[in-house]
This record gives C-alpha cells, sequence and structure tokens, in this order.
C-alpha cells in the first residue's frame, strides 16, 4: 500500500440487465455530444441560423467522429490484425478508439457539411472546436472509469493504484490530466468567442485549439504507457508523431490567416 495513493476500483458498468449494460463510457461519450448540441444551439441562435441545420451538423458531427476514431485505432495502432481481418472493424463494441483519428474525421465530416449546406468550412470549424473540447474532456473521463490509458509509476500523493487491471504500484492519472486540460481549453476559447461578440477573427479559435490540445498530448504522452507493443522503445510514441502535424497546422493557422479572411485551400 502507499501512502497517499488513490485505490480505483471503479466498476465501468453503471447497471446490467440481462445482456444489457449502461456503461460510464458510453454515458459520458453521449453527454459530451448532448451539451455539445446545447452550446452549440446558442451559437446558432446569436447568428441567426436555424435549428434543422444544426441537427444536420450533429448527424454528420457523430458519424465522422465514431467512424474516425474507429478507423484511426485500427490503421494507426494495430493494422496488421484489422487489415488481415477487416470485419473486426465494425466491432467498435469490442472497444479501440483514437482520438487522432476522431480529428480527422471531424474535419472530413465538415468539409462534407460545409459543401453540402454552402457554409464556409473555416467558419464552422472555429465554432466546433469549442463542443469538440468539451467532449474531449468527458471521453477522458470515460477512460478513467475504463481503468484504461493511463501513465507510468508515479511517487505523486495523487497517483492512482488501477486495481481492476491487477496493477499494485500508483500510475500517473493521465485521462484526469488531460481531461482537465481540455475542459480548460473549452473555457478559453468559450470565452474567446463570446469575447469577439460570436465573430473571432477567422482560423484563430481553431488555431488556438490545435495547438493546445494537441501540445498538451504530446506532453502528457511522455509519461502514459504504450497503448501498443511496437512503440516501446520509440523516441516519440505514435500518440506524439501523429500530434506534431496537428499543432504545426495550428500554428500555421494563427501566423498566416489575414484578419477577417479564410485561407485559399479551404472551401
Amino acid at each position: 500500500m502507499f501512502f497517499g495513493a488513490i485505490n480505483w476500483d471503479m466498476n465501468p458498468e453503471i447497471f446490467r440487465i440481462g445482456n444489457f449494460a449502461v456503461r460510464w463510457y458510453g454515458l459520458l461519450f453521449a453527454s459530451g455530444f448532448f451539451f455539445g448540441y446545447l452550446i452549440f444551439l446558442k451559437f446558432f441562435k446569436k447568428e441567426g441560423l436555424s435549428v434543422e441545420l444544426l441537427d444536420k451538423l450533429t448527424i454528420y458531427m457523430a458519424l465522422g467522429t465514431v467512424i474516425g476514431a474507429r478507423l484511426g485505432h485500427c490503421l494507426f495502432y494495430e493494422p496488421d490484425y484489422y487489415l488481415s481481418n477487416p470485419i473486426e472493424i465494425l466491432k467498435i463494441w469490442r472497444g479501440g478508439l483514437a482520438s487522432h483519428g476522431a480529428a480527422v474525421g471531424i474535419l472530413v465530416a465538415l468539409v462534407l457539411w460545409a459543401r453540402k449546406f454552402k457554409k464556409s468550412f473555416i467558419w464552422i470549424i472555429d465554432r466546433i472546436v469549442v463542443v469538440v473540447a468539451l467532449a474531449g474532456a468527458c471521453i477522458r473521463l470515460g477512460n478513467l472509469m475504463n481503468s484504461e490509458i493511463y501513465g507510468l509509476e508515479t511517487a505523486l500523493p495523487w497517483g492512482f493504484v488501477f486495481i481492476r487491471n491487477l496493477e499494485v504500484v500508483p500510475k500517473h492519472p493521465t485521462q484526469l490530466y488531460e481531461a482537465l486540460s481540455y475542459l480548460l481549453i473549452f473555457f478559453l476559447i468559450s470565452w474567446l468567442y463570446w469575447k469577439n461578440d460570436a465573430k473571432p477573427r477567422s482560423g484563430m479559435l481553431f488555431g488556438i485549439f490545435l495547438v493546445l490540445v494537441f501540445g498538451m498530448r504530446f506532453l502528457i504522452e511522455f509519461i502514459k504507457e504504450d497503448q501498443v507493443a511496437f512503440e516501446a522503445g520509440m523516441f516519440l510514441n505514435m500518440g506524439q508523431w501523429l500530434s506534431i502535424p496537428f499543432v504545426l497546422g495550428g500554428i500555421a493557422l494563427l501566423v498566416f490567416s489575414p484578419k477577417g479572411k479564410g485561407f485559399w485551400f479551404i472551401p
């Protein structure tokens, strides 16, 4: 037993009836979309847009997030297995989602939505990152409830002993580190949106989101356990390599976006 350590033995299931179970992860994942919808409803009302358009956006976002996150895990972390057993990609209930894949899926979904409904991509992405930051915090709390994606051994007093994974020493609760980081980013970019009377400089919120979210992800990965075996011995793990392009893209947005304008390469 370690002094000050937190013994974490949370049941990932809230309740079960026969073969049907409600899990904390699913509830938190859904809550991210629910609260995101309410926040975006305020954005749309402020800017004079219809609820019907928001409902269509929600469908695009949900599909982009889930499909992107699933394909990201399968192709980034276990490509040999899933390419040899492609039917397993569809078995999402067995777990395996990647935040970098979700980011790509969301970007693709928003490009398709913007083209379909004749809206500016940079306009929608500047607003969608506000709710994505909040959803990211909810998802990482879901990871904590699942006792997964935690960090290396630590002697810090807030270390978690993940009993359900048969751990006997405290580990960094990196799920909490990320959740708190994303929550702070959510408050920051929300404040910037309203501070600028719902008219932030084009690309500003998106750029800040990319730099801060993936910058924090890059740093936290240094104290995370490897997710897959091939990461052992790598100078930077897969999560860090995948974070670098997003951070650089965010810097480019902040540096090169003219005030009040978009980018020639984004519709």
